[in-house]
């Protein structure tokens, strides 16, 4: 498994990571349902809701569900989640606003949102993914690290990896 690279800039949280697909394949893979539906969330977590509207000012509402009786308190738990598309740049680029939320895609109070900005950038046949997080400030993104969510975004680009495996 390739490395995660991580940076914290201010209240910017960088994360790259190089992938052995071409990066049409890659964005394809965060762009529709049936690729997030394998891949999307940490070990033991399953996407049991995947709407995507995948467009600007379109939704993409999901859920994931923790299905690992491993994982202790967590296990049954759900974690809903919808992104709001601000760019979409065909095989270059996505941007949106990731929220919490709740079943019926309403935003968590007192949770950060977080603007994310996907680029894809191949060569030789490998595609760099930099993702760039946003957060309103220093103390929003303290929040989504001490919740794990480094940890959180390798295991869940380890079965981004796994998945652009086994369909290359």
């Amino acid at each position: 498994m390739t490395k995660m690279i991580s940076k914290v800039e201010g209240n910017v949280l960088v994360l790259e990571r190089e992938f052995d697909a071409p990066k049409d394949l890659v964005f394809s893979a965060f762009s529709q349902s049936e690729h997030l539906e394998q891949w999307w969330g940490p070990r033991g977590w399953n996407l049991t809701v995947c709407n995507i509207d995948f467009r600007v000012d379109g939704i993409w509402h999901y859920c994931m569900k923790c299905v690992d009786e491993k994982q202790g308190d967590f296990f049954g738990f759900e974690s809903w989640g919808k992104g709001v598309y601000k760019e979409i740049i065909q095989d270059e680029k996505i941007a949106l606003i990731d929220y919490f939320s709740d079943s019926a895609g309403n935003e968590a109070n007192g949770m950060p949102s977080t603007f994310v900005t996907l680029s894809f950038e191949e060569n030789d046949g490998k595609t760099k993914l930099i993702n760039r997080a946003e957060y309103t400030s220093q103390e929003a993104l303290q929040t989504v690290l001490d919740m794990g969510m480094e940890q959180g975004t390798n295991e869940t680009w380890d079965r981004l990896e796994e998945h652009l495996a086994s369909i290359k």
